[in-house]
């Protein structure tokens, strides 16, 4: 999503300003034109060097002294987002009170495009009133804070202060960059396997990993929705900024997407959901003494076919992973289950399987239209989605 963004990072004078030169190389990585600009106490930590190195540009370091006249507006024009990465307390304040005593203060100013904020110091600075104050400023102006993570300090104290994981930052920036066009409207968006328990110790789930649906989640999020995520058990992270719900076994599943259901606009069924449960699970731990063991099987909710029969206003998406006949298997489920739109993958592909960070897809829609979509990371399918479900709202 960040192909052809030209994306300017601001650094400051923080010991976290080394964590800087990953966030750029990342978003170089993810096709960004990058652009640094360094200040005076920044290029205490780290030199320019590294940074003309990794960006492939020309580092600012000042307002007088280099090839342009007028970095500060030049660089405001060619960019598409400024990110501050670590923020001082010292750039905080001056940026809330309009002060612009240097190259970046002077740039942000004159910039007119979203700006991500990524706030690193000591955390008794950090929760003092004025640096509070400033940041609550700065958001009412519209820019993105980025809070700090707790943990262990340079400093050695431990508290609130340490800078977000570059990662993590290009997430913001990632959702910072995209319109605001879903704002209004609620979905609810399922992830994940479920578990269906044989004994208290084992169960049967699948080999989903909840990353399309926690992509589809954050997209959601991040073009201005209310999200509602019901997840069955992963490792991945709760996205932030959506009401999360975890659930594990598919009856525990069916019962949060009904609680959920007449409140949402869009519904997307992305969850791996078990077909089948144990008839009569153990209530004790079956031991390996048992040579043979023969288990009895009831058949789950189909809750997405229950969906179909409920939905009135709502817009309904569910998924299909198939091995064989993804056309044949996906139009059946579009018609079986009342679907407004089904998305298809073929699990054996390559980059388009379970646990894989990209996917390749077949959407079908109800009134026959069909696309395809080549390999891309899951969050950039998540967003093409976001766009197919804007323009069925339109109809």
């Amino acid at each position: 999503m960040l192909t052809k963004k030209r994306v300017l990072v601001g650094v400051t004078g923080g010991i976290a300003a080394y964590k800087a030169a990953e966030l750029v190389s990342s978003l170089r990585e993810s096709g960004a034109t990058v652009n640094v600009v360094l200040t005076e106490a920044a290029r205490e930590f780290v030199q320019p060097l590294t940074f003309k190195a990794l960006s492939g540009n020309q580092v600012y370091t000042g307002l007088f002294g280099g090839l342009d006249p007028v970095p500060h507006i030049s660089a405001a024009k060619e960019s598409d987002l400024v990110v501050v990465y670590p923020a001082t307390a010292n750039f905080i304040g001056h940026a809330a009170n309009g002060l612009a005593p240097d190259l970046l203060t002077t740039l942000v100013l004159a910039f007119k495009g979203p700006v991500v904020i990524c706030p690193s110091m000591n955390a008794r600075m950090f929760a003092n009133v004025a640096v509070q104050h400033n940041l609550a400023r700065l958001q009412d102006y519209g820019y993105v804070i980025v809070p700090p993570e707790s943990g262990r300090l340079a400093c050695g104290e431990v508290g609130q202060g340490r800078l977000p994981a570059p990662g993590a930052v290009l997430e913001v920036i990632r959702g910072a960059l995209v319109p605001k066009d879903l704002k209004g409207l609620n979905f609810l968006v399922t992830a994940g396997p479920t578990r269906e328990p044989l004994d208290p110790v084992r169960y049967i789930s699948n080999r989903s990993s909840g990353k399309m649906g926690y992509a589809l989640a954050r997209a959601a999020r991040d073009r201005g929705a209310q999200v509602v995520l019901i997840s069955g058990p992963t490792s991945l992270a709760k996205p932030a900024g959506v009401s999360y719900s975890g659930v594990k076994t598919a009856l525990e599943m069916r019962e949060a997407v009904l609680e959920n259901f007449d409140a949402a606009d869009v519904v997307i069924m992305c969850a791996a959901v078990s077909d089948y449960r144990a008839k009569t699970p153990s209530p004790k731990k079956v031991k390996k003494e048992v040579r043979e063991m023969v288990l009895e099987f009831v058949q789950n909710p189909d809750i997405l076919e229950e969906l179909g029969r409920l939905k009135r206003h709502q817009l309904l998406i569910g998924f299909a992973a198939e091995d064989d006949n993804i056309l044949e298997h996906a139009r059946r489920k579009l018609e079986a289950k009342n679907l407004d739109m089904v998305v298809a993958n073929l699990i054996a592909q390559e980059g388009a399987g379970f646990e894989a960070d990209t996917n390749i897809v077949k959407i079908l829609f109800r009134n026959g239209r069909f696309l395809e979509l080549p390999r891309m990371d899951k969050y950039e399918v998540a967003q093409r989605l976001m766009d197919m479900v804007l323009d069925m709202r339109r109809i």
